[in-house]
């Protein structure tokens, strides 16, 4: 049956399976600058009254486990889409607020509106693949990925940003960095680990999507960064139409379209939902619907990922949905990722 990859075998895939080089590569360079450390400094004396995290697509969806941790922290911190900030959010587009923008490009239309409509008056971080891009020159500090080119779909990009963004947190949140860097070292190798079964995963998802007219990926708290940015990536991919959400909104109305042609991928995540999460897939199996779990003891090999703590969790989460991506494109006989509409960068609101 390998002969059947052959269509899938190409820039996209590439990229998906150079995620642990860039990991590498963009944890070896992670660094806290001077004006970082100032702005981590005035944020726990006070000077900001809220921290705003904004980005587009799958940068937006990635910044889910910093808005969690800078909460659990005790900052003020929500999450505005940048197209929503720019033109119905103007108010926080003061001093007392700390921006933190993510984009892989810094270059989209909404981060080139940021920058011009900022004029400033925030303090801004970025978080991006690019460090002479609108804005990285706009912010006050950055924060680099080292993801490199990038095809098409956000891969590289999106764990690299997940793996940033951890960073960031620890430095906004004063930890010990030397811990942070020892906990991403495991991102690498366990992400390698994975990936090297790919062809298996790919023909055994394939059968299990067989007749799948339906895809739900549902999770939460930080894994709603996976199954928003997953949904995401299916349909960039495969035109292909998927939803992510979370596990308690697909009980509001979803759990009526279960039945033979809808599939449900539940995201075990962190231990403090788990149980609720396992009985949703236990409740889908009740009613005869097809779903599996993502958990380090998940019943099928390609939907198990290693245990590493939530940090690296969150980064390895998104690897099944990407054998998903290459599944169904083999399904449709396909190339994935492989844009006819859309372009890499945004540059039109």
């Amino acid at each position: 049956m390998l002969e059947d990859l052959a269509m899938i075998e190409g820039e996209y895939l590439r990229d998906i399976l150079y995620q642990p080089q860039a990991l590498e590569d963009t944890l070896a360079r992670l660094e806290t600058s001077k004006p970082l450390q100032d702005i981590a400094a005035r944020l726990n004396q006070g000077k900001f009254q809220r921290v705003v995290l904004t980005g587009m697509g799958s940068s937006f969806h990635a910044l889910h486990p910093l808005n969690l941790e800078l909460i659990s922290h005790g900052f003020t911190a929500l999450m505005v889409e940048t197209s929503e900030l720019v033109h119905y959010n103007n108010r926080f587009f003061d001093p007392q607020t700390l921006i933190i923008a993510a984009s892989q490009s810094g270059q989209s239309a909404e981060m080139v509106r940021l920058a011009k409509t900022n004029h400033k008056r925030c303090t801004v971080i970025a978080v991006t693949n690019t460090p002479d891009s609108a804005l990285a020159k706009h912010a006050n500090a950055a924060v680099l990925t080292r993801a490199g080119n990038e095809f098409s779909v956000s891969c590289k990009t999106y764990v690299t940003a997940l793996m940033a963004l951890k960073w960031l947190g620890d430095v906004l949140c004063e930890r010990d960095l030397r811990h942070t860097r020892q906990e991403l070292k495991h991102a690498c190798p366990a992400a390698a680990a994975y990936l090297a079964d790919w062809r298996d995963y790919v023909h055994t998802l394939a059968r299990v999507l067989n007749n799948t007219r339906h895809l739900f990926l549902v999770g939460r708290g930080a894994s709603l960064a996976t199954v928003n940015t997953g949904a995401l990536i299916v349909k960039e991919s495969d035109h292909f139409h998927a939803e992510g959400m979370s596990s308690a909104a697909f009980r509001h109305g979803p759990f009526e379209m279960l039945g033979s042609e809808t599939f449900v991928l539940v995201f075990a995540g962190d231990p403090r939902t788990r149980d609720l999460n396992q009985r949703l897939l236990d409740d889908i199996h009740e009613q005869k619907g097809r779903a599996e779990l993502v958990d380090q003891d998940a019943s099928l090999p390609c939907c198990r990922i290693a245990e590493h703590g939530p940090s690296v969790r969150q980064i390895l989460e998104i690897l099944p949905v990407e054998m998903i991506t290459l599944a169904l494109a083999v399904q449709a006989g396909r190339e994935p990722g492989r844009f006819e509409l859309a372009s890499k960068v945004t540059t039109t609101e």
